[in-house]
């Protein structure tokens, strides 16, 4: 079992930076490939980035690339996604999500465990 709570949140301007955090629980976060997704009011959930579980690939949506680092601290059990240049589209729920095996780190449905999600809002 793994618990997520994310944190960094909150309101930017754009071209502004803000630096989400998303602290596990358990033993065995460093056995678990990590994510982070996104949704923006009426619409769908979707993918931003992935680090695998030794931090030696990771992976972006084409929206986000050149913008956005996700890397992780497998000692402090805690992931991040250092979000700059930010752009009025990138608002919306962030959610930081866990997995333990799958062959896409794309699809939300191969993540186990998810965050509550923190708000992001971007103002132009």
């Amino acid at each position: 079992q793994v618990q997520l709570v994310e944190s960094g949140g909150g309101l930017a301007q754009a071209g502004g930076s803000l630096r989400l955090s998303c602290a596990a629980s358990g033993r065995t976060f460093s056995s678990y490939s990590m994510g982070w997704f996104r949704q923006a009011p009426g619409k769908e959930r979707e993918f931003v980035a992935a680090i695998t579980w030794n931090g030696a690939y990771t992976y972006y949506a084409d929206s986000v690339k050149g913008r956005f680092t996700i890397s992780r601290d497998n000692a402090k059990n805690s992931v991040f996604l250092q979000m700059n240049n930010l752009k009025p589209e990138d608002t919306a729920v962030y959610y930081c999500a866990a997995r333990r095996s799958g062959d896409s780190y794309y699809l939300g449905q191969q993540y186990d465990y998810w965050g509550q999600g923190t708000q992001v809002t971007v103002s132009s």
